[in-house]
């Protein structure tokens, strides 16, 4: 059983995607019309609320229950609710892996979010997962590609064995700053853009944007101790 901590479309999505790979889930989710929902119509009421859920996702707002016997966690909440809520996860979850599936940075110690995770489970064994991953596009099982990073190279090829499908292509990489690090700043390019679109500065605009916010992605995650591309 694995853990997805977050009941929002991201978390869901990745719940309902776990159990394509013949794994049973418990998801939590702190609100508890969404919890009901699920158990009561199998889907969740807030977030993709048109997608059916298998009877294989276990909703629960008890965290304690959401990680008991779990043999991985992935935590799947906004980054600004990422250590207010580790803090009531059971001490027994730290010999698990966890996957941090959320992108953002802390607000308050602004760090990344596998250094949060590290902080409360000093001892654990974290990954990120990241990439270009619409919520809905994964519950419909379109095709997709993301990255799990680990320093522990061993740990991120385990995982992409676990949770890669067909559909849902995982690459490695040891780079976690890299990885995080774009995978957060990467949506203020897309806001930008969508600014330009909406703005009807043309092609060329658009192109400039993307093509030098990657690069300026590029220098400040290696400033912050990323690996040269």
């Amino acid at each position: 059983m694995i853990a997805v901590i977050g009941g929002g479309s991201w978390g869901t999505a990745l719940a309902l995607h776990v159990t394509r790979t013949g794994t049973s889930v418990r998801l939590w989710a702190r609100e508890a019309e969404v919890v009901e929902g699920i158990r009561r119509t199998r889907r969740n009421p807030w977030y993709l609320a048109d997608v059916d859920l298998p009877e294989a996702i276990e909703p629960t707002s008890d965290l304690a229950e959401a990680v008991h016997a779990a043999e991985m966690m992935i935590v799947a909440v906004p980054s600004e609710f990422v250590a207010g809520t580790l803090k009531d996860v059971p001490d027994a979850l730290a010999g698990v892996p966890i996957v941090s599936a959320t992108k953002g940075f802390d607000p308050e110690g602004h760090c990344r979010i596998t250094e949060v995770i590290a902080v409360r489970f000093p001892r654990a064994s974290i990954a990120a997962l990241s990439g270009p991953t619409f919520a809905r596009e994964v519950a419909r099982r379109l095709p997709t590609a993301a990255v799990i990073a680990s320093a522990d190279a061993p740990l991120a090829a385990g995982l992409q064995a676990r949770l890669g499908t067909r559909e849902f292509r995982l690459y490695t990489n040891r780079d976690v700053v890299g990885v995080e690090t774009g995978g957060a700043l990467k949506n203020v390019i897309a806001i930008a853009t969508g600014l330009a679109d909406g703005l009807e500065l043309g092609q060329n605009a658009r192109a400039a944007l993307i093509t030098r916010g990657l690069a300026e992605i590029t220098r400040l995650a290696v400033a912050l101790g990323g690996e040269p591309a």
